[in-house]
């Protein structure tokens, strides 16, 4: 594998501009969270902003710095050994930061339907934070390794070029296993959680919901609208779908990492179209897409986002008309 020497086709030059564009709303959606004003607790928010902080630097660090810096400028400061293996370090932190912040969302929304007695010690602020720098602190360390594995690809005047995995990488027991590690920590782990906490907290709001209609029923109550019952149809709506978007856009990546290794990575066979490399290809763009949706979700689940979504678009027109005058 290597790093810094990639070529790219007209097909993937397309999907990374998809995907900065999406990220641009990202960015959107940073800025709205960060205002507050969504109609959603601060530990809530807290998760939400972590999630699309980390998002938006994988996509600055694998399509901006790394993809998209190597097709329009392949030789820079950025392609010297120890700054491109820093590159690999930063975006595997980042993409693990992404992974786990969403599995501690998933876990803090669990909490808070599932576990009453657990509830006010756990859901807040304070826990929020200590968890998301943890998360942070422990992906960084656990990426570290990282930047041994890699070794110049060249020497010119005593400087070091680019990065490629060292020899024995393929071959060596230890590398096998940590790259099973990594794969199982980044993603099959973190999938098996999600889908547990998800299985687990339906059925507490299912039970739930069926004992506050019979209540209801038994009291004679007129009214067939529970507030209660809604509010909590609405906040959960947006842990399911940022769940499902993690685990369906994930699942081609994983189902590939788990039956077949990686082909033909830094594309120097341009004629390679076989199935399996047709299918990693769309792996890695599904999972790239992953970090590139919250905001759409956000707009898409959210009453208040979306108007806040749109306030901010009318004064940016607004001051453009200005501006035009």
């Amino acid at each position: 594998m290597a790093y810094g020497m990639l070529s790219f086709t007209g097909q993937d030059i397309e999907s990374k501009s998809w995907q900065v564009l999406l990220q641009l709303f990202n960015l959107v959606g940073i800025v709205i969270l960060n205002r507050g004003n969504c109609g959603l607790s601060k530990c809530v928010t807290r998760y939400l902003l972590a999630m699309s902080t980390a998002d938006l630097l994988v996509v600055i660090l694998n399509v901006l710095l790394d993809r998209i810096n190597n097709l329009y400028f392949p030789v820079t400061f950025l392609s010297i050994t120890p700054v491109c293996a820093l590159r690999v370090v930063l975006y595997v932190a980042a993409l693990s930061c992404s992974v786990w912040f969403t599995v501690t969302f998933t876990f803090d929304r669990f909490v808070a339907v599932c576990c009453q007695k657990l509830r006010t010690r756990y859901c807040n602020t304070r826990t929020a934070f200590v968890l998301l720098v943890s998360v942070s602190v422990g992906s960084f360390l656990r990426s570290i390794i990282w930047y041994f594995v890699l070794t110049p690809s060249i020497v010119i005047d005593n400087v070091p070029w680019f990065c490629v995995t060292k020899s024995d990488y393929h071959t060596s027991l230890f590398w096998k296993v940590y790259v099973w590690i990594n794969v199982i920590m980044i993603s099959l782990l973190p999938f098996v959680l999600i889908l547990a906490f998800n299985a687990l907290t339906v059925r507490n709001i299912i039970r739930a919901n069926h004992i506050r209609c019979r209540l209801r029923i038994h009291g004679n109550e007129q009214n067939n609208t529970d507030p209660e019952v809604v509010q909590r149809r609405k906040s959960i709506i947006l842990l399911f779908a940022l769940s499902a978007n993690f685990m369906l856009l994930w699942t081609p990546f994983i189902v590939r990492a788990l039956i077949w290794r990686e082909e033909n990575y830094n594309y120097k066979d341009k004629t390679l179209n076989g199935p399996i490399f047709v299918f990693q290809e769309i792996g890695f763009m599904l999972r790239l897409l992953s970090s590139c949706t919250n905001t759409c979700i956000y707009a898409l689940t959210q009453t208040k986002f979306r108007q806040e979504l749109i306030n901010g678009a009318k004064y940016l027109f607004t001051r453009i008309v200005k501006l035009c005058k």
